[in-house]
């Protein structure tokens, strides 16, 4: 969305009287989530093309700069502000220039991309594990400006975080206005010793989060003061609990805290979740807003007229919410465990979980010792699960939950558990997607890594395999091309 195109938008969705959006980047995001296309067909979002992908019954140009000509004769839009340099000193001097007129192109960059021309040496370089050798992105430095810290405020998360955002005076820095900043806990308050009343540098890192680089104390006057956690949740009241061995304070008040109930119902209907297309955030906070739902398990209780009543709703969306809603009522039991929030367990500890227990009720029954017998579960984890169902809030909301939702028991077949024991590494370029390869393994009892260590001990690698496959190599692991782990699979 370039930027006078995103001046529209916002300008009609004020005429509505709906919320505007931060910058093009958000606009263009939440424009392409909306359930109805109609709404997303509104926004004026332009595609441009950049490169051609895999290519079947011909053969693309031999320069990149030849691509994107003949993308234009294809009827594609392209950016225009591409141009070949030279060398590294003509990269240096282009970079320069794009970074001192950036202010003055039709839409928001935060680098420039630089490709090798030739497709014949594109080909020779490769690519490593995740981006192509022949390209590189440079990216412009943070814009920074000063302003005033005026409060430091706790902020409650998921899992009952206490995240200390500091509110600013508004500053416009990277072409928008801030006026908020996370300082992500305690401890990083003091060692960057920002104290409210200081005057502070602020940047957005990466161009998009705002961050308090430091704190200028060569300009106190003596009327600031040290943050320090609250004693007790400023959203319910509960204790607040500092955890031993990490940074974080913690509020106990599980889904009494209205702040965890938002975020436990956001993360329920999320993707690793029980993924309930078309309930995001904004659907979520709409809902709780208009008293409709205050944990998860109201969500089954919806009815399509109370949605379509909501601003910004309607009759086919509410329709296709209320659907999506109803086809997670069974899901599988990982799934389930993962989506009701506990704090240190992750997607793959609850598919730990759901592997070893295979019911919910063995998962929900089992003490802190049967937890922890459990490879790569540690005490910390352990005493999270047994908090999260002891806690009298989360126990009842629970129970609330499988009275709506039958979560699928693991079956096991002895048959399929080739793999039980192994841990696997995915690289390189495969006939399927590295979540199917994934699936499959965890399916026959494996575990998929994301990183070569000393407990891997495969590694399944496709074409154009990069360091991962060096390093397997290196610590002498096993390296298994499809037909390969096909066999092993099948033994």
């Amino acid at each position: 969305m370039n930027k006078a195109d995103f001046a529209l938008v916002n300008a009609e969705l004020a005429a509505k009287g709906e919320e505007t959006k931060a910058n093009p980047r958000n606009a263009a995001a939440g424009s392409l989530r909306q359930l109805d296309p109609k709404v997303t067909a509104s926004r004026r979002l332009r595609f441009l093309a950049y490169g051609f992908g895999v290519c079947e019954g011909f053969e693309p140009a031999d320069t990149q700069e030849e691509q994107l000509a003949s993308l234009v004769q294809m009827g594609f839009e392209i950016s225009h502000t591409n141009t070949v340099v030279k060398g590294a000193a003509g990269i240096l001097a282009h970079f320069e220039s794009v970074k001192a007129t950036r202010a003055d192109l039709p839409f928001d960059i935060d680098g420039v991309v630089y490709k090798v021309n030739s497709k014949k040496q594109q080909d020779e370089l490769g690519w490593n594990s995740r981006t192509p050798r022949w390209a590189i992105a440079l990216k412009f430095p943070p814009e920074e400006a000063v302003t005033r810290c005026i409060a430091i405020e706790p902020q409650v998360g998921r899992t009952g975080p206490l995240t200390p955002v500091a509110r600013l005076e508004p500053v416009f820095v990277g072409g928008v206005t801030v006026t908020n900043a996370t300082l992500h806990n305690e401890q990083e308050v003091h060692r960057k010793d920002i104290r409210i009343g200081d005057h502070v540098i602020v940047r957005r890192a990466g161009d998009v989060i705002p961050e308090i680089v430091r704190s200028l104390p060569e300009r106190r006057d003596g009327t600031e003061t040290v943050y320090y956690t609250p004693a007790h949740c400023p959203t319910c009241g509960t204790p607040v609990h500092k955890e031993e061995d990490t940074a974080a304070h913690r509020c106990t008040g599980g889904l009494k805290c209205a702040d965890q109930r938002l975020y436990a119902i956001t993360h329920f209907a999320s993707r690793l979740a029980l993924d309930i297309e078309g309930l995001g955030e904004g659907t979520v906070t709409k809902l709780v807003e208009a008293g409709l739902i205050e944990r998860p398990s109201h969500l089954f209780a919806l009815l399509p007229s109370q949605i379509a009543a909501l601003p910004g709703e309607g009759k086919n969306s509410a329709a296709k919410l209320v659907a999506a809603i109803e086809r997670t009522r069974a899901p599988e039991l990982n799934r389930f465990i993962y989506a009701l929030g506990i704090p240190n367990v992750g997607e793959n500890s609850a598919k730990n979980f759901a592997r070893h227990f295979l019911s919910f009720a063995a998962f929900k029954a089992a003490t802190a010792d049967e937890l922890q017998a459990l490879e790569d579960v540690g005490p910390t984890t352990a005493a999270s699960v047994r908090a999260f169902f002891e806690n009298a809030d989360n126990a009842a909301e629970v129970e609330a939950l499988v009275e709506c939702v039958q979560p699928k028991d693991v079956t096991v077949s002895t048959d399929s558990q080739s793999l039980t024991g192994l841990t696997f590494v995915i690289t390189g370029t495969l006939s399927r997607d590295r979540e199917s390869f994934k699936a499959t393994i965890e399916a026959a009892g494996g575990k998929v890594s994301g990183s070569v260590s000393k407990k891997t001990n495969y590694l399944l690698a496709g074409a154009e395999a990069g360091t991962k496959l060096a390093k397997a190599q290196e610590m002498g692991v096993t390296i298994l091309d499809e037909a390969a782990f096909d066999a092993l699979l099948a033994a």
